[in-house]
């Protein structure tokens, strides 16, 4: 079976209604990402970190997949897929995805600040300063900010580098390291680069750019995909 790996960004989500940074001129619901996505901003303030995160998590709640994560879903029946995302949302899990790997946290968990291997599902949408894990220190949302490391991003180009078709959906290339995946993707496999305004890629082999949302692109390239395979 021949394995795909997508890599998603920020533009799926915003299919589905959930704002973003690079939508918004760098604000997310009027907030600096200096102050609600970094080490030092919750130093400072964990409650307002706490509180945008909240809201965040009740917008995920409120929001469904879109046409674009139900395709990439259906590619399971004939393909090995993995989701990579920069996306810390849950919809390509609801809309059926069985492997996805967020290289930038999942607004679903929370994790202790004593012990960053103590990760808990939250549950319902609030955190508050009570939230506590089992050695008795707050919970802070599991998300990796800006100035963290991305843990995920090994096993992120271990598979990429093996991918037979590798699928670019809905991100500016412009956030590292997950950007340079991009870079990871054999010479041979087939690629496709999915976004209304993606630009040509230098030195990359086999990139084939839609210009498109998601939304549309996706369903239609999949079953481009599907019709290809022999299994």
């Amino acid at each position: 079976m021949k394995r795909i790996v997508v890599f998603t960004g920020a533009g799926i989500s915003a299919e589905s209604g959930i704002r973003t940074f690079r939508d918004s001129g760098g604000l997310w619901e009027e907030h600096d990402v200096k102050d609600v996505a970094t080490p030092e901003a919750w130093s400072r303030n964990p409650d307002l970190v706490t509180r945008f995160y909240n809201q965040r998590r009740k917008q995920m709640l409120e929001s469904t997949p879109n046409d674009g994560h139900l395709a990439l879903a259906k590619l399971e029946s004939k393909y090995d897929v993995t989701i990579i995302t920069q996306n810390v949302d849950d919809l390509h899990e609801r809309a059926g995805s069985s492997k996805v790997i967020h290289l930038h946290g999942e607004l679903s968990k929370s994790r202790s600040t004593a012990n960053p291997d103590l990760v808990y599902n939250v549950d319902g949408w609030e955190l508050t300063a009570d939230s506590k894990c089992e050695l008795g220190s707050r919970l802070r949302p599991h998300i990796v900010w800006f100035g963290e490391d991305v843990p995920m991003m090994i096993p992120a180009i271990q598979l990429t580098s093996v991918a037979d078709i590798f699928i670019i959906v809905g991100t500016s290339l412009e956030v590292y390291p997950a950007a340079g995946l991009v870079l990871r993707a054999p010479d041979e496999s087939l690629k496709y680069y999915v976004d209304p305004n993606a630009n040509s890629i230098s030195n990359i082999n086999n990139l084939h750019i839609v210009r498109e949302k998601s939304g549309i692109a996706l369903p239609q390239l999949v079953d481009e995909l599907l019709s290809m395979s022999t299994k």
